[in-house]
């Protein structure tokens, strides 16, 4: 082993309007290594990416107000839509609501040839779930 991080692509840079949020859900190693879902938020404006687990730290749920849809109405802020808790987007703290000064799971990323991707995390990848071996 090199001792180097693990580095994923999630997407092209472009593939994130600027100013927006997606919601990716990627796959991890859970109990027995099976593959459990790891939903995660990426955020971009210009050049700055941010990740964060889709998690809210009030009750663990998904931050989604709807599918796909993680920020307030002016686009400032991560908008929780159980509970209407606000997170800051560049420190995923939260400012407002019933968990202030709770922060959300940060994912460290760098974009690496136009594309974003997650450092440090351990994810399957899509061989090793399903090869498509035998399939006519």
């Amino acid at each position: 082993m090199s001792g180097r991080p693990s580095i994923y692509a999630i997407c092209a840079l472009e593939d994130i309007p600027n100013r927006r949020a997606l919601g990716f859900v990627l796959a991890r190693a859970g109990e027995g290594g099976r593959p459990k879902a790891w939903p995660i938020i990426v955020l971009r404006w210009g050049r700055h990416v941010r990740a964060y687990e889709n998690r809210c730290p009030h009750q663990g749920i998904n931050l989604d107000w709807e599918a796909g849809e993680f920020l307030d109405a002016d686009g400032t802020r991560i908008q929780c839509g159980k509970h209407g808790a606000l997170f800051d987007l560049g420190t995923g703290e939260c400012v407002d609501g019933p968990c202030v000064g709770a922060h959300l799971t940060a994912i460290e990323t760098v974009i690496d040839d136009g594309e974003i991707c997650l450092v440090g995390v351990d994810l399957l990848e899509d061989d090793e779930e399903d090869s498509g071996a035998g399939v006519e």
